[in-house]
């Protein structure tokens, strides 16, 4: 797969069986493969807020690390049967979130890649959901002529 590509991020909740919430971005972004690990960077842009997010997804194995920085600034850990504390800062305030992840998995293709996580979501120490974070990776096509 090339350096250009297209990152869909999905973020699912689910509370009491029922699907809570459900948020997509799609943006261009860049992926590299560097001591086995993959990497994902790009900007996600907030709704009412002109400054982007940079965002930096590093997986491997049974484990997934993920960086904002800008408006909000976190670093989170997935590690497949381990719970994590991570303070998430938002332009309103900090949060203590629990990430306790249940499932890491992966597949990759010639052209894309597919990262699934499923994890329980705390804040404050408290339960909010269960959840799920499905990335979609595209190899970007460059244009004709280029």
């Amino acid at each position: 797969m090339n350096r250009d590509v297209m990152i869909s991020v999905r973020g699912i909740q689910i509370l009491n069986g029922l699907t809570d919430g459900d948020i997509e971005t799609v943006q261009k972004g860049k992926y590299y493969f560097r001591e086995g690990s993959h990497f994902l960077i790009y900007d996600e842009y907030m709704e009412g807020f002109q400054q982007p997010v940079k965002n930096i997804l590093r997986f491997h194995e049974k484990e997934v690390s993920v960086v904002k920085r800008g408006l909000v600034n976190v670093q989170m850990l997935f590690e497949e049967g381990k719970k994590t504390l991570t303070q998430y800062h938002t332009p309103f305030g900090a949060i203590m979130v629990g990430l306790d992840t249940r499932k890491v998995r992966w597949r990759e293709e010639s052209d894309s890649l597919h990262l699934r996580v499923s994890y329980v979501l705390e804040a404050n120490y408290q339960y909010i959901a269960d959840c799920r974070i499905r990335v979609d990776v595209k190899e970007q096509i460059p244009a004709a002529g280029s």
